[in-house]
């Protein structure tokens, strides 16, 4: 795959790593990324994701830019005030490089619509808020063996994780969490979150997104990152295939 010369330019730094380089360059290229949620976590994986130099970026979620977001969601300004994220976003991936492709779907993922959204994508990035669209996410990423990279935050703290749960030797998102989506949730409107703990995990979700189009150093499926900025704590847990996982199990 060629480059311009301004690509070659602006990816000058990546380029020249000798653990990347012009071939992982390439792979970003050519690369299709689904972000699902373009709010704490999505909007600086956005950023840098179209930085980076995805070459097509499938933004999903249904919510309109808020005044409440701006403390966090960085990839927008405030007059993009009751916009549709995905629109904004969009725009400002472009702003950021022309050179990548960004397809806005200002939907609700449900069973009915995942399938077909994360159809010919790479990875997916799930960022979203709620339990139940994190399954719907997961079991259809499992489905089509796309990896997923999945991102949560809370006041301080955040997890990330990479699931690829058909791998013999892989857990998927179900073994980490179970089965039961209607658990207790609670949202950032109700306990708030630092403004640059959603960067911290955003960030980080956008590097393990882009060591799973081109790998680069260790492998991080089947573990588990867990961040307390309160403590500037980073732990990493070694996460178990279930061997009754009904997603991924061998006794399902």
């Amino acid at each position: 795959m060629s480059f311009s010369d301004d690509e070659l330019a602006r990816y000058a730094r990546h380029i020249v790593l000798k653990e990347f380089g012009g071939a992982g360059q390439a792979r970003l290229k050519a690369a299709s990324v689904a972000i699902v949620g373009a709010g704490g976590i999505g909007s600086p994986a956005i950023q840098y994701l179209a930085a980076a130099g995805v070459g097509r970026l499938v933004l999903i979620d249904d919510d309109i830019v808020e005044p409440s977001n701006l403390q966090r969601q960085t990839i927008f300004v405030t007059a993009d005030t009751g916009v549709a994220k995905v629109d904004a976003a969009a725009a400002a991936a472009i702003r950021i490089n022309p050179h990548v492709t960004v397809e806005p779907h200002r939907v609700r993922l449900d069973r009915g619509t995942v399938a077909a959204l994360l159809q010919g994508c790479d990875v997916v990035l799930d960022g979203c808020d709620n339990f139940a669209t994190r399954f719907i996410v997961a079991d259809a990423a499992h489905a089509q063996r796309i990896p997923l990279v999945s991102a949560a935050v809370g006041q301080f703290e955040g997890q990330l994780a990479v699931y690829r749960g058909w791998e013999a030797d892989r857990p998927c998102y179900r073994c980490f969490v179970g089965e039961d989506p209607e658990r207790a949730e609670t949202s950032c409107s109700e306990n708030g979150v630092l403004g640059p703990v959603t960067g911290v995990l955003g960030s980080l979700a956008a590097l393990e997104v882009l060591r799973a189009i081109a790998p680069f150093g260790d492998d991080p499926a089947g573990k588990l990152l867990i961040v307390d900025l309160l403590a500037l704590r980073f732990r990493t847990i070694r996460l178990p295939k279930d061997a009754g996982c009904p997603a991924c199990g061998s006794r399902p």
